[in-house]
């Protein structure tokens, strides 16, 4: 029987990347004036108001040491983190539990989902300069609607060599028999459990939006032998290594050191075949109260500055191309080669079909 490893809560989600310093007083001076005149008084006058970021739980301690208490000291903003499951906090902003939040950091899966919903205002560059520096597939998200992106990942493989005998070099080896029951992937409740789908339909050489899905599911359906667990975060990969319970693991570039750090053996791949990206993006709900806070905010995460300090400390690749990082800061993330064998996944026909594929991944892997 197969088991997902948390219930499965709906539309995707999933860990996360974060971190900086920047923007000055008068950033936010120059800022759109649509805060209201309260926090404007406030900021002006050197006090300190509040400034609420729904966002990642994921290595908080360092979002908060790199990003958002500079952030905070520079601007004379108190920032206030809400942070949690992602597809839990849209869906708090949607049902207008979340009043008061006045930037949001989702996964692009979720962004276009809450902009399709009419959740977010419209960022301009006037208003966030920095915008002008992103790389070509960050504003091709950027102009399709999804926000903002502060950093680009992507899936590979993690597995332990002197556990299989041998190096993955393939997506398709997922697939040998080998791998019965030591196989775990990302749920379709995360952010990536769609990037399985455009996997599966690769492995049965269909193009996913011609069939809405149909060959994937017959691809996951012949995989399913092999994967002995679904996760919902990366980091249960870790004990499920340690424990011996899987050999080989689909996961995001950016949680790989998370498991290296517990488990040495472990290497990771991105085959050359390619790879899915995603987009971490921020977005402005319509009912941020201080919307000149929040584009200085976005400013300073897609800042030259920043990024190059969070491509370290969070393992984040950058957006900003006025960013070069070292060989060494590069590994494991999507960037230079990996990045331009990463392909784009189309959130908007994901989205449609979500709601039908649930079903069949519970029929297919959640048994």
């Amino acid at each position: 029987m197969k088991k997902s490893i948390l219930t499965l809560i709906g539309v995707p989600a999933i860990l996360l990347t974060l971190a900086g310093c920047g923007n000055s007083a008068a950033n936010l001076e120059s800022s759109a004036d649509s805060s209201s005149d309260t926090s404007e008084d406030a900021n002006n006058s050197g006090e300190t108001s509040q400034f609420i970021l729904s966002t990642f739980g994921l290595s908080q301690d360092i979002v908060e040491q790199d990003v958002t208490t500079p952030f905070g000291a520079n601007n004379n903003y108190d920032v206030v983190l809400e942070v949690g499951n992602a597809a839990e906090r849209l869906s708090k902003v949607e049902s207008g539990a979340s009043t008061g939040i006045d930037a949001i950091e989702l996964s692009q899966l979720q962004a276009d989902q809450g902009a399709s919903a009419g959740l977010f205002d419209t960022v301009t560059e006037e208003q966030v300069p920095n915008i002008a520096n992103l790389s070509d597939g960050a504003m091709e998200v950027y102009e399709n609607g999804a926000g903002v992106p502060y950093t680009v990942n992507s899936i590979g493989i993690v597995y332990d060599p002197d556990v299989i005998g041998h190096d993955i070099e393939e997506w398709n080896e997922l697939w040998d028999e080998e791998f019965a029951s030591a196989i775990s992937i990302p749920d379709i409740s995360t952010t990536f459990g769609p990037a399985m789908l455009y996997l599966a339909s690769d492995y049965k050489a269909v193009d996913i939006t011609s069939d809405n899905g149909e060959a994937a599911f017959e691809g996951l359906s012949e995989l399913s032998p092999n994967v002995v667990k679904t996760y919902e975060k990366s980091s249960d990969l870790v004990n499920m290594f340690q424990a011996g319970e899987i050999e080989v693991a689909v996961v995001a570039d950016f949680a790989y050191d998370l498991i290296k750090e517990s488990n040495p053996n472990v290497e990771f791949v991105v085959p050359e075949s390619g790879t899915y990206a995603n987009y971490n993006t921020i977005n402005i709900p319509t009912t941020a109260e201080n919307k000149e806070a929040a584009y200085a905010y976005i400013d300073w995460r897609i800042s030259q500055e920043l990024q190059s300090t969070t491509a370290t400390s969070l393992n984040e690749a950058p957006v900003n191309t006025t960013v070069e990082l070292s060989e060494e800061a590069a590994a494991n993330k999507t960037y230079g080669a990996v990045a331009e064998r990463a392909q784009s996944i189309d959130t908007k026909f994901v989205n449609e079909q979500m709601a039908d594929w649930l079903t069949k991944w519970n029929e297919t892997l959640n048994k």
